[in-house]
């Protein structure tokens, strides 16, 4: 059986998706990164692997995410894709006459403005988190509450309290503030999902003219109170897709499945069977220019694979790396 594995590698959390000739999704896989991108990529690639028939061959292999270029080297993509791109792909494949995708992770946020199975315009959060999960798990620690805890509780609020602020501190104050008033507690965990929304529509969204179809993408779309949240603030249905949580992942696959299909050759995919393998980290500063980057390198068996951590691209990828001067 012939198959095509995207790979999401994000700041918070490792996606992996395999779909079929079909574009049918056949296997998935939903990791936490816990700031060990290359062995959380060795060991999703060995978990995913196992859940495939033993006929399966990987016929095309796409990367995408905050580390899609050091995940492309160690694995052996054949393309390495933006975020915007395979989250737009997913959703146009879901849902063809899509026109909004929200997408929320751990630690980004995204808007992306679909026409015509085109996307016309995006957005991406700055530095600021508050429009993030991790503002909700920040929140949910703070009230002693799992995230799933959090989420069913948020359905329970009644009375729409405001809580300020436009960074995690200020909204922590208020909400500290709030409880000290004697409010009702799910009624404060509803506020505080309705703050993250107006600080994403605020931040992501300002100025973007959101229509529906709206699909709401990434592992933020399991929690129930963002969903409410966002029904109220935009006055329309929120699409949440199966597989929510994987969907850049399921774009990447179907980009490898196109790539191929245009252009038949054989995959550079290194096999499952790197999840056993042993690489060497290192760091040291680029001297390329003055802004002395600190670069982190892997290597195995004394060969640089990927190499990534600059302001620039020039160390991300085994090419750039051999001709590199450190």
């Amino acid at each position: 059986m012939e198959a095509y594995l995207g790979i999401d590698v994000g700041s918070v959390t490792v996606k992996f998706a395999v779909i079929d000739a079909s574009d049918e999704l056949i296997a998935n896989l939903y990791l936490p990164a816990a700031g060990q991108p290359v062995a959380i990529v060795q060991q999703g690639l060995g978990q995913i692997g196992r859940l495939l028939p033993q006929n399966t061959t990987v016929k095309g292999v796409t990367t995408t995410g905050s580390a899609r270029y050091l995940a492309g080297a160690l694995v052996g993509a054949d393309l390495v894709k933006n975020e915007i791109t395979c989250q737009a792909v997913a959703a146009v494949h879901y849902r063809p006459d899509v026109r909004t995708v929200i997408e929320i992770g751990g630690q980004d946020s995204k808007l992306i403005l679909i026409r015509d199975g085109m996307v016309m315009d995006f957005a991406m959060n700055t530095v600021c988190a508050a429009g993030t999960g991790s503002f909700l798990d920040h929140q949910a620690g703070r009230l002693h509450l799992s995230i799933e805890e959090f989420s069913r509780r948020s359905l329970l609020g009644k009375d729409k309290i405001h809580i300020s602020g436009r960074c995690t501190v200020f909204a922590e104050s208020d909400m500290i503030h709030k409880q000290q008033m004697g409010h009702n507690i799910d009624d404060i965990i509803y506020g505080l999902c309705r703050t993250l929304v107006r600080n994403y529509l605020s931040d992501v969204a300002s100025g973007k003219d959101i229509q529906s179809p709206i699909i709401f993408q990434g592992g933020v779309a399991f929690n129930e109170g963002i969903i409410r949240a966002l029904r109220d603030e935009l006055k329309t249905e929120i699409i949440v897709p199966p597989h929510h949580e994987v969907m850049g992942a399921i774009g990447a696959a179907l980009l490898a499945h196109e790539a191929v299909a245009q252009k038949p050759d054989v995959s550079r995919f290194r096999g499952f069977d790197i999840c056993d393998a042993v690489y060497d980290t290192s760091s040291f500063e680029c001297r390329s220019c003055t802004s002395a980057c600190e670069i982190t390198r892997i290597s195995q068996k004394g060969e640089v694979v990927a190499a990534w951590g600059g302001q620039c691209d020039i160390w991300e990828t085994v090419a750039s790396v051999k001709k590199g001067k450190q």
